[in-house]
C-alpha cells in the first residue's frame, strides 16, 4: 500500500484509506458497510486477452461483464477473467483486494462511476478500502477504453 499512497500523494490526489475489521467480499457488503449506494462500489477485475492483461474497473451495480462488448472494444478474439494466480502475478494482490490504481496495466473504465462524487474500492491490501473520485482514477490509470 506504500506505493499506492506514494502515487496519490505525488499527484496531490484527495483520497481516504479506510480500515475495517473484516474483508468485504461483495459490492453489496461494501455498500452496506459504508452506507453508500451499491453503484459507488468499484470492482477491479483483471482480464486476460491474447494481447495481454487489462484492468476492468466497473461500478458495483454492473450486473455481468459483457465479454463480447469488451472483445469488440479491444479488437481481440479472446477475453476472460484472469485466474487467481495470474491476478496475483500481475497485481501483487489477491482477488478481492486488487487496487483501483493500476499504473502498469491498461484500464477499461466504466463511465457510470461518474454518477458519484466518490467511489470505494480496493487498495491492494485486505481490510482496507480506497475512497477516491472517479476522475482521479482515470487521471492516474492508463485508460485504454470505456464501457457504458
Amino acid at each position: 500500500m506504500d506505493t499506492l499512497v506514494a502515487i496519490l500523494e505525488k499527484l496531490h490526489i484527495e483520497y481516504e484509506i479506510i480500515k475495517h475489521a473484516r474483508q468485504l467480499h461483495t459490492a453489496q457488503e461494501g455498500a452496506d458497510y459504508f452506507g453508500i449506494e451499491i453503484g459507488q462500489t468499484a470492482k477491479t477485475l483483471i482480464l486476460k486477452t491474447e494481447q495481454g492483461f487489462y484492468v476492468l474497473i466497473v461500478s458495483g451495480d454492473y450486473a455481468r461483464v459483457d465479454f463480447d462488448t469488451i472483445k469488440s472494444i479491444l479488437s481481440v478474439e479472446q477475453v476472460k477473467l484472469a485466474s487467481p494466480k495470474e491476478v496475483e502475478q500481475v497485481t501483487s494482490s489477491k482477488i478481492g483486494s486488487v487496487s483501483l490504481i493500476q499504473t502498469e496495466l491498461p484500464t477499461i473504465f466504466d463511465r457510470q462511476l461518474h454518477r458519484f462524487t466518490y467511489v470505494y474500492g480496493g487498495t491492494g491490501v485486505p481490510e482496507t478500502t480506497l475512497k477516491i473520485r472517479p476522475s482521479d482514477i482515470e487521471k492516474i490509470n492508463e485508460i485504454a477504453a470505456f464501457i457504458r
